[in-house]
């Protein structure tokens, strides 16, 4: 009782209360990154009732301040970039005479006509089966078939001749459909120089072998050391034409040819980012087409958005588990090649392979809509594939399996939902 009177006695213990003073005298944050930038939040006004108008002040000179911060780290930002390209400068454009494109179709194209507009005297060949747009590029300086409202540089020169294409050829960039790929190569390796780099721009699985481009190239052209390069990411060919903002990543075992290939892509429309992780950048390449396929299925049968983002996420964890097997690397399946790709394919109309599935899932044949169309898509054909490899690694693949199965006729897009929602309630990995 002694105590509990002792207690009652004592004076009570007042917290002082903080005042935006003792925040605004505080130096500036130093800037790290976009959430760095920004300190917390300042009390409403209420918060101020005893300092009245001599808060107003404090909060406009805090506002200051963080503007002040944020144009610093902005300013050094700049600077950095200036001294990087400084130290970084080649001569590879300099040096470069001649590049080829193997392939006429839209993006051989579009990157024909980026390299052709970075330098005037560069001669870039491109090597057609069509001699009807042989002559129109030729003549008229457009791809009548893929680009007619685009006028290409005048130093495009196409050809059928693969010995007049390649000859003197310092790189080749590879644009011709996966499952054609090894045919024709092995048709034209008679005139392909044996350190001739070739760049892939074609994304898939041969759908017998399931071999990568980066195991097709050297076995058909009989050269296991034949340079290799990957160039893939969110890239839809029309906007490299129209010249937008793009990025994208160029693998390669040989980090002195990525960054070759790097300096010869860079422009101010197009960022080029280098990686060695080639089997990462294929497979997600490759298999965010299937993906694609699947999330236009969802659209056609109008599920809904929430249906749509379950779906997308299933399929990246099942690419990022099956590429990891491979020896890929997670964290290309988290950038440009893998999630940037996935989420341009997945989500924009101007995807093939999402057209595709979006006729399939409103209930149009297979066979119709392929007869259809003048350009291929690639998913249709590397979704064979996948059933095979999840089972050569080992790995589940529930989305994708599942219109590999729709693709073959052996299950209708509504069955497939039904029996992908009553799978197993399992733990996220």
């Amino acid at each position: 009782m002694a105590a509990a009177a002792t207690a009652t006695f004592l004076p009570p213990i007042r917290t002082p209360r903080p005042r935006l003073a003792a925040a605004v005298r505080r130096p500036p944050p130093i800037f790290t990154g976009a959430t760095d930038a920004v300190p917390p939040p300042e009390d409403d006004d209420s918060s101020d009732d005893d300092d009245g108008d001599a808060a107003v002040p404090r909060r406009r000179s805090a506002r200051k301040d963080r503007r002040r911060a944020v144009r610093i780290a902005w300013e050094k930002l700049v600077r950095w970039s200036r001294s990087w390209r400084r130290r970084n400068r080649s001569d590879v454009l300099e040096s470069t005479r001649k590049v080829v494109v193997l392939g006429g179709g839209s993006f051989g194209t579009a990157m024909a006509a980026h390299v052709a507009a970075k330098k005037d005297d560069l001669e870039v060949s491109m090597l057609l089966r069509d001699d009807l747009v042989c002559r129109s590029i030729n003549h008229s300086h457009i791809n009548c078939k893929y680009f007619p409202e685009h006028r290409l540089p005048e130093n495009i020169i196409a050809t059928t001749s693969a010995a007049d294409a390649l000859a003197g050829a310092d790189f080749c960039f590879h644009a011709v459909p996966v499952q054609f790929s090894s045919s024709f190569l092995a048709n034209i390796s008679t005139h392909v120089d044996p350190k001739l780099p070739f760049i892939s721009l074609s994304k898939g699985l041969e759908l017998n072998t399931l071999r990568t481009m980066s195991k097709i190239i050297p076995r058909a052209l009989g050269n296991r050391r034949q340079p290799f390069i990957v160039l893939s990411g969110p890239s839809f060919a029309v906007e490299l034409m129209n010249k937008l903002p793009t990025a994208m990543v160029v693998a390669s075992k040989d980090k002195k040819l990525a960054s070759s290939v790097q300096q010869l892509l860079a422009s101010p429309n197009l960022r080029i980012s280098t990686s060695s992780d080639v089997t990462g950048v294929e497979i997600a390449g490759a298999l965010k087409n299937v993906l694609a396929i699947a999330a236009g299925i969802v659209e056609g049968m109008n599920l809904g958005n929430n249906c749509m983002a379950a779906l997308v996420a299933q399929g990246c964890s099942e690419i990022r588990w099956l590429a990891t097997k491979m020896g890929g690397k997670p964290t290309t399946l988290s950038g440009l090649s893998g999630s940037g790709d996935i989420m341009l394919t997945c989500f924009v109309n101007l995807s093939r392979n999402r057209n595709v599935g979006l006729r399939l899932g409103s209930g149009e044949k297979l066979d119709q809509i392929m007869g259809s169309m003048n350009q291929v898509a690639e998913g249709v054909s590397t979704a064979g594939a996948v059933i095979a490899l999840a089972q050569k690694y080992n790995v589940k693949m529930p989305v994708l399996t599942a219109v590999a199965r729709i693709i073959d006729n052996e299950l209708t897009p509504k069955k497939a939902v039904m029996e992908l929602m009553n799978l197993p309630q399992v733990e996220e990995v």
